[in-house]
């Protein structure tokens, strides 16, 4: 069991399956523009699901950003806080919410749920992409989520100061997976062949002998 936290700030996501890796980049880019008092830690949750009980659980803020479809236009932002964002048995608003619902039911079962929490969702454009890269609308929202989590810090007692521009810092994970140099290194549509194996595909264009009648 971990220490008790103050705050918890967490993105989640996957960043294979286009906007779904919202959640990832946000916190990324709250994390390069704002240096944050002890009290508040940053977390790329991925898609870790049950296995992020521990760190909710300990913390008694937590801000978290997603992917949520709400039905909304694409690139909409949507701000939940308190009994808005769901627990066990409600709806599940994002895609990959089996894990974080489960994870604030579990924490609510066993008394140590946060005292207040707070989602910064994004309305995605698409989903159903594997391999491809935040849509443009999508991306164009990262500056106001971050704002966004910076006023919610900032009313919970934990303002941060912003990052002196080019000095060094820690990033929250690997330098190769930085937005634009992930990004940069994607292979396109045509080079990935998202939709199978090209051998597959070369496969399916045969022309199928004719079956003979019986």
């Amino acid at each position: 069991m971990k220490d008790r936290i103050d705050v918890l700030v967490l993105g989640i996501g996957n960043v294979l399956w286009a906007d779904e890796g919202f959640g990832v980049r946000a916190v990324e880019a709250l994390h390069e523009a704002w240096v944050f008092p002890p009290e508040v830690r940053l977390l790329d949750g991925g898609t870790l699901g049950l296995g992020l009980y521990d760190d909710i659980a300990s913390a008694s803020h937590v801000l978290v950003f997603d992917a949520v479809d709400c039905g909304l236009p694409g690139g909409t932002i949507k701000v939940l806080r308190g009994a808005e964002v769901p627990a066990w048995g409600a709806r599940r608003i994002s895609p990959h919410q089996n894990g974080f619902n489960d994870v604030l039911g579990l924490a609510q079962l066993s008394g140590r749920e946060p005292a207040h929490i707070t989602a910064i969702g994004v309305q995605p454009v698409t989903l159903d992409d594997f391999g491809g890269s935040l849509r443009p609308e999508v991306r164009a929202r990262l500056p106001e989520a971050v704002a966004l989590a910076v006023q919610e810090l900032t009313a919970w007692g934990f303002a941060p100061r912003p990052r002196e521009p080019g000095a060094p810092f820690e990033p929250l994970n690997d330098r190769s997976l930085a937005i634009d140099a992930y990004e940069a290194g994607r292979p396109s549509p045509e080079q990935a062949c998202r939709l199978a194996d090209p051998r597959v595909l070369a496969l399916s264009a045969r022309p199928t002998m004719p079956v003979p009648e019986p």
